[in-house]
């Protein structure tokens, strides 16, 4: 064989196995892909789904890693979920409001997602009734009225550690029917989702209450399953770093901003509820992971 061949042939068979060897090491050093499955109650086109949706996919960005997200292709009620992500099961991210239980059964990220505001609750009223609350100025005066809440909802609990009656279902689609025919009183939700409440199914019967407030201090973070420390440090760091760079604060009010100002807190009657479901490793001292709602605008 000629020397000429035998050299090219040296210097391909050399190129190629350089080649290989440099896709080999790329691949060895590419990060790993975190696929995120969430968790969600309601149907995608939600516009409740659009902030913790979006909080997530932020964090996982700022983490800089590489990933996927999607929902799970069915809704499902809370507690299946919670089931499912502790049993390690198609989801591997819930959000939900804390309770010592559900630190038992999950791993949380300690940020929370809606800086405590879950915790500020306005009310829907029979539009028959519309001015009911308007007498409310002490939580004795509360205790004549029955509320109506999800029969799995943390809320129920706290309400009745509170001896506040309440009246629930398995199913949040009926809560305003039941309300339209007087099976409970009022209907509490947050300030960061009534309003797109109104113009659910149901609800046509229903009006905001203009002159109370209920408050007890709760925090909404991301859950991951007990076992996924990885994905739940990879939140963590997202989170933090979102709220250093204000890029947390940034897409909350660009969310929340109008709602808060439509609540007009400062003008309500605010009754305060003790919440015996929140557990002591809260981060209550760390204040900028909280709204301070005394800054807001009246």
């Amino acid at each position: 064989m000629p020397l000429t061949v035998t050299l090219r042939t040296l210097a391909l068979t050399s190129l190629l196995a350089g080649w290989t060897l440099m896709a080999l090491d790329a691949a060895a050093g590419a990060p790993e892909k975190i696929t995120v499955v969430y968790a969600r109650e309601l149907e995608q086109a939600d516009s409740r789904l659009e902030y913790p949706i979006q909080l997530l996919e932020l964090a996982l960005k700022k983490a800089e890693v590489n990933f996927e997200m999607r929902a799970d292709v069915r809704a499902m009620p809370q507690s299946v979920a919670i089931k499912r992500l502790a049993a390690g099961l198609n989801v591997n991210v819930v959000w939900s409001m804390t309770t010592r239980e559900r630190e038992e059964q999950l791993l949380p990220v300690r940020i929370p997602i809606d800086k405590g505001l879950f915790g500020y609750r306005i009310a829907f009223v029979s539009n028959k009734n519309p001015h009911l609350l308007a007498k409310i100025k002490t939580l004795q005066d509360l205790h004549a009225l029955t509320a109506g809440q999800g029969h799995d909802w943390p809320d129920t609990e706290i309400l009745r550690a509170n001896s506040l009656k309440v009246n629930t279902t398995s199913s949040h689609h009926n809560l305003f029917p039941m309300m339209s025919a007087g099976r409970f009183d009022y209907f509490p939700r947050s300030v960061l989702e009534i309003w797109d409440e109104v113009a659910m199914p149901g609800a046509q019967d229903a009006v905001v209450d203009d002159s109370l407030l209920i408050y007890y201090p709760v925090a909404v973070y991301f859950f991951v399953n007990k076992g996924d420390k990885a994905l739940a440090q990879v939140l963590e760091k997202g989170l933090n770093r979102a709220i250093a760079d204000g890029s947390f604060d940034a897409l909350y009010y660009e969310r929340f901003g109008a709602v808060l100002k439509r609540a007009r807190l400062h003008e309500r009657t605010a009754i305060g509820l003790n919440n015996p479901l929140l557990p002591p490793e809260t981060p209550l001292s760390r204040k900028s992971l909280w709204l301070d709602v005394t800054t807001l605008p009246k």
